[in-house]
């Protein structure tokens, strides 16, 4: 079994790619996708610290992270959608439905 520092590692990671991804890119698709791999690192460090500690609580946590996570993503894909069938863009800089 590998320690829960390995897995700690690939967490920060997997963060660090996801913060990148919302910063740096304007897709609206790619800035949802990069906002669930944060989601999905965060759950990966609940789990393997969970784990290491021998514990259940990280574990009950990360189901509730993924039911708000399916929840989110349920609710953001028609935000999305509609938003596309009205602008024909995904493009974050061209959609500015909450500006005056």
């Amino acid at each position: 079994m590998a320690p829960p520092s390995y897995y700690m590692i690939l967490s920060a990671v997997l963060f660090c790619i996801g913060v990148s991804g919302v910063l740096l890119r304007r897709n609206v698709l790619i800035i949802f996708m990069s906002i669930e791999l944060m989601l999905n690192a965060v759950n990966l460090a609940f789990v393997s610290l969970s784990r290491a500690w021998g514990s259940v609580d990280g574990q009950s946590i990360v189901f509730f992270v993924m039911t708000v996570a399916a929840a989110e993503a349920a609710v953001g894909l028609g935000i999305i959608l509609a938003t596309f069938r009205n602008r024909a863009t995904v493009n974050a800089d061209e959609i500015n439905l909450m500006r005056w």
